[in-house]
C-alpha cells in the first residue's frame, strides 16, 4: 500500500515517518561480488609488495638515470606493473585495455624536480558492457614511486613497502579479481608516479581525465595501507581503515562556498557521500573471508557471507587529508572529481620516507617486515566492494533539488534519472537528523518528485539509485531550486551538467 502511494506521490504531500535507526540497513550481498572478494589473496599481495621492494629505489627521478643496475629503478617497476595488468587481461580474454600515460615534467629550480623528468602512469580500463552506462567510470589508484630521506637520492635503498607499494598492491589485486566480472559501467585501475615530488603523476592524469571528458563518479586513492606492524606498538588497530574526504570542495568558488555555508552542507560534498557509501558497502561485504564460508551442512546452500570477529570496518575522517600531508586524491578533487583517501589507522613515521638505518635501537625504514599482508587484503576487499557496487549501480541521480520557494514545514524534492538508468531500477530517499554524520532512515520511491511532510530545516536528505539486484549508487545532496546555479561540489556530482 505504501509503495503504491509512493508511486503516485509526485505532487501530493506524503506523511512519511522516516523511522530512525542506528544506521540504514545493509544491502543484500551480490553473490558474484562476494565470490570475487573471496579471491583476494594476501599471498599475492605479499608477492606484489615484495617485487616492488626488489626494485631497490623507485624514485621518480631515477627515470633519467643511465647508471642504474639492471632491474632497478622506477622504469623497471613501471614495466612490471604494466606486465601484471597485461597478464590479468590475458586471463579475462583481453577485457582490460592497458595504457601508459607518459609525459615529461619540466624541471623547476627550488622544487623536488630540478630537471626535465619523464613520468609514467600505468592504468588498465575494464570497460562497461552497457553502451548506455559505459561512459561512467570509477577509479582506484596507489602510487608506485618511493623515496628515502633524500629526495634526490635515486640509488640508495628506498623500499617503499608501505608507502606506497601497499596501495599499488590494492589497485593490482582489485584489477585481478574484478576483471573476472562484467559491469555495466567502467572501472579504471591505476598506479601513478611522482607522488613524492608533489602529486605530479596524479595531477597529470586528473587533468587528462578532465580534458578527455571522463565521467569519473568516484576516485579511491590508497596510500599507506600496509597496517604497520611495529613490535611493542599498541596503538595500531588492524580492524579499521581511515577514509578521508573533503567537505568544502577545492574548486568551489566564493559563491559556492557561501551556498555551502547557507545550506550547512559542509559534510555532504560528493566526496563525503562516497565515504558514506564505502561504509555502507562494507556493512554488506566486509564479513567476507578470504578462505570462503564454511558449508552450511548437508542439503543446505553454502553461505556467501562470513562474519569476521571483529569485522573490518572503514571509518570516516571528516578531513580531506592528514595534517602536513597530501595525497593523490587531492589532484582529482582539484579538477572537480569526487575522491577519497584510504589510509591505515595509525601511521609510524619512522617507516616512511627514510633511508634504512638503526638509531638508538630503533629500526627506521619502510621495509616489508613491517607490512601486514592480511590487513592489506582487507583494504583491497573494502575497495573492491565499493568499486564493484558503484560500477554495477545505475549511476548517481542528476539535478537533485529541494524547493525553497515557500516558508513551510514540508520538503519537496525533485531529481532526474542518470543516463541509461536500467529497467527495474528505483530511488531511495536517505535522511538523517542534522546532528548525525551517517544516514539513519531510508525510503524507496519510484518517482522523481515528491513532497514529504518532514521539515527540511530539521533533516538532511540524499537521493540515490538502486537497481533491481540491490546495487546502490552513493547519495546526492539536494540543493535549492530557487534560481541558484549548481556546480560540482555543492552536493552535485562532477559529472552533472550545470543547471540554472
Amino acid at each position: 500500500m505504501l509503495l503504491t502511494l509512493l508511486r503516485r506521490s509526485a505532487v501530493l504531500a506524503v506523511s512519511l515517518a522516516l523511522p530512525l535507526a542506528a544506521q540504514v540497513p545493509a544491502a543484500p550481498a551480490d553473490p558474484a561480488i562476494a565470490k570475487a572478494l573471496q579471491q583476494v589473496s594476501a599471498d599475492r599481495i605479499q608477492a606484489t609488495i615484495t617485487k616492488l621492494v626488489s626494485f631497490k629505489n623507485r624514485s621518480t627521478l631515477s627515470s633519467m638515470d643511465k647508471d642504474l643496475p639492471p632491474g632497478t629503478g622506477i622504469l623497471a617497476a613501471a614495466d612490471w606493473i604494466e606486465q601484471q595488468f597485461q597478464s590479468y587481461s590475458a586471463d579475462c580474454g583481453g577485457c582490460l585495455e592497458v595504457k601508459r600515460d607518459t609525459f615529461v615534467e619540466a624541471g623547476t629550480p627550488g622544487t623536488r624536480i630540478l630537471k626535465d623528468t619523464q613520468l609514467n602512469n600505468i592504468y588498465a580500463v575494464l570497460k562497461g558492457t552497457d553502451p548506455a552506462q559505459s561512459a561512467r567510470r570509477v577509479l582506484v589508484t596507489g602510487h608506485y614511486d618511493s623515496r628515502n630521506s633524500d629526495n634526490f637520492n635515486t640509488h640508495d635503498p628506498a623500499p617503499g613497502a608501505n608507502d606506497d607499494a601497499s596501495g599499488v598492491a590494492v589497485s593490482l589485486e582489485c584489477a585481478r579479481v574484478l576483471s573476472q566480472l562484467k559491469f555495466p559501467s567502467t572501472i579504471v585501475f591505476v598506479a601513478v608516479a611522482g607522488e613524492e615530488q608533489g602529486l605530479n603523476g596524479s595531477r597529470h592524469l586528473a587533468r587528462l581525465a578532465k580534458a578527455e571528458g571522463w565521467q569519473l563518479e568516484a576516485v579511491l586513492n590508497n596510500d599507506i595501507v600496509g597496517g604497520d606492524t611495529t613490535p611493542g606498538d599498541t596503538t595500531q588497530d588492524k580492524n579499521k581503515v581511515r577514509v578521508f574526504s573533503e567537505g568544502v570542495p577545492g574548486p568551489a568558488t566564493i559563491e559556492q562556498v557561501h551556498l555551502i555555508q547557507t545550506l550547512g552542507s559542509e559534510s555532504d560534498s560528493p566526496s563525503r557521500e562516497i565515504a558514506r557509501a564505502i561504509l555502507d558497502n562494507s556493512r554488506t561485504y566486509m564479513g567476507q573471508h578470504a578462505q570462503g564460508a564454511a558449508p552450511a551442512g548437508p542439503g543446505k546452500a553454502r553461505s556467501m557471507a562470513m562474519r569476521l570477529v571483529p569485522a573490518f570496518q572503514p571509518v570516516m575522517i571528516l578531513r580531506r587529508d592528514r595534517f602536513l600531508r597530501g595525497g593523490d586524491h587531492t589532484s582529482f578533487n582539484l579538477e572537480g572529481f569526487p575522491a577519497v583517501r584510504i589510509t591505515e589507522w595509525q601511521e609510524n613515521f619512522n617507516h616512511q620516507h627514510q633511508t634504512p638505518r638503526v638509531e638508538k635501537g630503533i629500526e627506521i625504514e619502510d621495509n616489508i617486515k613491517f607490512v601486514d599482508f592480511n590487513y592489506v587484503a582487507q583494504v583491497a576487499r573494502t575497495n573492491a566492494a565499493s568499486l564493484a557496487t558503484f560500477a554495477a549501480a545505475p549511476g548517481v541521480p542528476q539535478n537533485v533539488h529541494v524547493t525553497t520557494t515557500n516558508l513551510d514545514n514540508n520538503t519537496e524534492l525533485s531529481w532526474e534519472p542518470p543516463v541509461g538508468m536500467p529497467a527495474g531500477a528505483f530511488y531511495e530517499i536517505l535522511s538523517r537528523p542534522t546532528d548525525q554524520t551517517d544516514w539513519t532512515a531510508v525510503q524507496p520511491v519510484h518517482v522523481t518528485k515528491i513532497t514529504l511532510a518532514v521539515s527540511k530545516d530539521n533533516t538532511i536528505f540524499g537521493i540515490r539509485t538502486v537497481d533491481a539486484a540491490g546495487h546502490r549508487s552513493y547519495a546526492v545532496y539536494p540543493v535549492p531550486a530557487r534560481g541558484i546555479r549548481n556546480a560540482p561540489g555543492v552536493g552535485v556530482p562532477a559529472v552533472q551538467p550545470v543547471v540554472k
